[in-house]
């Protein structure tokens, strides 16, 4: 049986409406942003969630309350889950950086592996979450057929993303930009070997070899992106 991980980023801060850098600022939602973290809490109250793990930054801890507390679920704060550091960026408005900076906004968004001044690059930010994910694919034995939420940000969930599904470099720009209190859904599945019998069909009874036993390796699968309730 398949296990579903649902990334959501947290709400809008006042640096998200005014185009501002934050990285790792620890910046609170805006009213808006607290609007739509309970909002998005009642698109994913239906969705099974099992355990919730979120990034400690305030946007997203508070964001990822919002869902705790509707379906009483716990959450976890994991420091591995924190956006992009940017550096030298980190405050300023995206003018700001083009005008100091020009073409580097640019490089940054076009290349995963592109470090800002003193900042950590896409890559980067992949090899620091990636293991939250493993983790729980090794040690979390009650996911099959439940959800998984894990609430970051939008650079945190879209290196994460690109590495789940095994993306070259030149494959990460492809993911567009996550908007605020909106999801990425993705599926993992024992990882195919000749001989199996998981045709990856949504049957009611899925085949025993569709099953995860603890040695297999997983393929990630994405089911939706940008994905978010009617009033977000």
């Amino acid at each position: 049986m398949s296990r579903r991980l649902i990334l959501l980023r947290h709400g809008q801060t006042h640096y998200n409406a005014t185009r501002r850098m934050q990285g790792q600022l620890d910046t609170d939602l805006a009213p808006a942003g607290l609007e739509g973290a309970r909002n998005i809490a009642q698109f994913l109250a239906s969705d099974n969630i099992a355990r919730i793990i979120s990034s400690d930054l305030r946007r997203a801890a508070d964001t990822a309350a919002c869902v705790g507390a509707l379906i009483d679920v716990p959450v976890e704060l994991d420091s591995r889950l924190r956006e992009t550091h940017l550096g030298q960026w980190q405050g300023m408005s995206s003018a700001e950086v083009d005008e100091q900076h020009p073409g580097a906004r640019a490089a940054w968004r076009h290349d995963p592996a592109y470090t800002p001044p003193g900042g950590e690059s896409r890559l980067d930010v992949a090899r620091r979450a990636r293991p939250v994910i493993d983790e729980l694919m090794a040690d979390f034995s009650d996911w099959e057929g439940k959800s998984v939420l894990v609430v970051a940000h939008g650079g945190t969930i879209s290196a994460l993303t690109g590495s789940l599904l095994g993306f070259r470099q030149s494959m990460f720009p492809t993911l567009v930009t996550l908007k605020n209190t909106h999801c990425a859904v993705l599926k993992a599945r024992p990882e195919f070997t000749p001989g199996s019998l998981d045709a990856m069909d949504d049957a009611a009874q899925e085949p025993e070899q569709a099953r995860f036993h603890g040695t297999e390796a997983a393929q990630w699968y994405l089911e939706g992106w940008n994905v978010g309730g009617p009033k977000l």
